[in-house]
């Protein structure tokens, strides 16, 4: 057998014990009701509970997600829309924001939005703003802004109702 023969033959049987692993808990079983060892069985079930096929080690954790308030979502969108957005992540509930000057003011503020929960509540909005030294910028102009995210989302919610 030549060595190009080896390696081929070799990686059809790895593919072949690697899908057969990726199978469900039938083999174990149908092995315990054939008087298969239960310590071997155990140890197959416990193996296979954290992940269920061999593509659950590439991709995060589904429980990851957190349900977004759509209302607040679009709210933060509106509110902070002279902010150049920078990135958002809808299944976290992140938006993140670049430098902006809001109008009529002279100083550029930075913002991100953690909307952590899919009540329309106070609770679930967390706004964090920064100068360009990177500062906070006080609590009460934080919260002035939640504030006027809190009230958009209300006026969606309404005009949502409303059709």
């Amino acid at each position: 057998m030549t060595p190009h023969r080896f390696f081929k033959a070799g990686l059809a049987g790895f593919l072949c014990v690697g899908l057969a692993a990726c199978g469900g808990l039938g083999g174990a079983k149908k092995a315990e009701h054939a008087g298969g060892s239960r310590e071997f069985n155990d140890d197959i079930i416990a193996a296979q509970s954290d992940k269920s096929s061999i593509w659950d080690l590439f991709g995060g954790k589904p429980d990851q997600k957190v349900q977004v308030n759509r209302y607040l979502w679009n709210a933060s969108l509106d509110v902070l829309e002279f902010l150049p957005v920078q990135s958002v992540d809808p299944f976290t509930g992140v938006i993140v924001t670049g430098y902006g000057t809001p109008p009529g003011s002279g100083r550029a503020y930075r913002a991100t939005v953690h909307i952590k929960d899919p009540a329309l509540d106070a609770r679930s909005l967390n706004v964090s703003l920064q100068d360009r030294g990177g500062r906070q910028v006080s609590a009460a102009t934080s919260r002035a802004v939640e504030d006027a995210i809190l009230s958009r989302a209300r006026q969606l919610r309404i005009a949502d109702k409303n059709l």
